[in-house]
Order: C-alpha cells, then sequence, then structure tokens
C-alpha cells in the first residue's frame, strides 16, 4: 500500500487527538446522506479512509452494514467493536467485485490516487450504487481559523489538500461516474485552548513534525484560546454522484 509520508506518520502519530477534536458531521448532512443514498437494514455501505470512524458510525446507526477501509492500525483501533474494520485502500479494497451499495469517503478523497482509485469504487458497488464525499471545510474568513491558517501554512508544504478543489477534475472526466450533486450545512464546534491544540495536533503535516518543532506550534495554537473557548465554524458538504455502466 502507498500512503502519503505525511498521513502514514501524521495520522499514526495523532488517532487520539483525531478521535478527540475532529468536528463530528452534522446530523442534517447525515440525514440528507442516509436519504439521498437509500441507507438502512440490508444496504451495505463501504467508508474508505474511515479514520478513527467519524463517519462510519452515523452510517452504521442508520441500520446499513458498515466496512470501514483504513490503512492504519492505529486509526482502526478506535472505529469501536460494532463495525467491520478492515485493512485497506482507496486503491485496493479488499471487497469483492459488486459488493457495496454506496461507498463514501469523509475528508479524505484528496488523498487518494484520483483514477485508480475511482476505478476501484466503481469495481465495488452494485449497478445503481452511489459515491458519496463528505467533508468539514474550515470557514477560513472567520478570525480564529484566520490566525490558525497563518501558524499551520510554513509546514503544509506540498502535502495534498481538500481545499484545491484539484481531485474534482478526475471525477469531471471519468466516464465512471455521474456529475456530482452537493448539499451544504452548517457546522461548529466549542474549544478550550487545550482542545484547539488537539484538533490541529492531528493535523497530517503537523502531527509528523519533529517533537520539538511539533509542541512550539501546537503552544501557539493553544494561546489562540487562552481567553476562553472558541467556536470554530464550518461548511459540511455533502456530494454524490452515482455509478455509471461506463469502463476504463
Amino acid at each position: 500500500m502507498t500512503i502519503h509520508p505525511a498521513a502514514a506518520r501524521g495520522f499514526a502519530r495523532s488517532a487520539d487527538a483525531y478521535e478527540r477534536s475532529r468536528p463530528a458531521y452534522p446530523r442534517s448532512a447525515i440525514e440528507w446522506l442516509r436519504e439521498r443514498l437509500g441507507l438502512g437494514p440490508g444496504k451495505t455501505v463501504i467508508d474508505l479512509a474511515a479514520g478513527t470512524g467519524k463517519l462510519s458510525r452515523p452510517l452504521a446507526a442508520t441500520g446499513a452494514e458498515v466496512v470501514a477501509v483504513e490503512p492504519l492500525a492505529e486509526m482502526r483501533m478506535a472505529i469501536g467493536p460494532h463495525i467491520r474494520a478492515v485493512e485497506g485502500t482507496a486503491e485496493s479494497i479488499p471487497v469483492r467485485e459488486a459488493g457495496a451499495d454506496a461507498v463514501t469517503v469523509g475528508q479524505a478523497f484528496h488523498w487518494f490516487a484520483h483514477g485508480a482509485a475511482l476505478a476501484e469504487i466503481h469495481r465495488v458497488l452494485r449497478p445503481g450504487g452511489m459515491l458519496a464525499l463528505v467533508w468539514n471545510r474550515r470557514r477560513l474568513e472567520d478570525p480564529i481559523h484566520a490566525a490558525v491558517e497563518q501558524i499551520l501554512s510554513p509546514y503544509r508544504r506540498d502535502v495534498p489538500t481538500h481545499r484545491s478543489d484539484e481531485w474534482r477534475a478526475t471525477i469531471d472526466r471519468t466516464s465512471l461516474f455521474g456529475p456530482l450533486e452537493e448539499r451544504t450545512f452548517a457546522n461548529a464546534q466549542v474549544l478550550d485552548a487545550d482542545g484547539l491544540a488537539d484538533r490541529f495536533a492531528s493535523t497530517s503535516f503537523i502531527a509528523a513534525l519533529r517533537d520539538g518543532e511539533r509542541h512550539a506550534v501546537l503552544a501557539r495554537i493553544r494561546a489562540l484560546g487562552a481567553a476562553g473557548p472558541v467556536t470554530l465554524r464550518y461548511v459540511a458538504q455533502v456530494q454524490v454522484s452515482a455509478r455509471t455502466p461506463g469502463r476504463l
């Protein structure tokens, strides 16, 4: 399995912080996703790059069977006992052909080798199946996000980011899936200074830093919450695309 070094090192080191501090997806977004994908008992969903199960758990609450595919053992261990968690990647999904009604990806599609991932997702979906991408996108116009971004940006370098939307081009070009349909939902979390530091300790390229440098970065972020709890606002995006009969 090929995993970006920042993701492999950073997420393995920060699984606990990720589970504690990453925002949940809003209930309204999950409800729309449930309706749009037709989730419920008798349906099978593959949740790719499942991480600590932030998306897998609300999907399982619909009654659907969820297969959480995650390459990092440290992340899989946090998913919980009632969801089938397996080792794998978007480019090599350990599920039989036409074995799922839907494939979901929470906060991760930008990490994939997009063409190979779409071909593999197409393989595991049944005819008429759906691909859903779910994101919590930070509202960078907010002062607190802008202040955090000023601290983070020197360390980002060539790490893939969802905000560039470069991943969209592959979906727009493919014959394997139809156009993206999108809905957006408001989301927010209130964090104290330690929670704020935890939230960005779970950022891959920060978690991958050497200890001294990482601690210095997180101390600067923690100071942003020294005066009291802060509210981080997000736009939750849900994008769905239907599998077509198209071939590679």
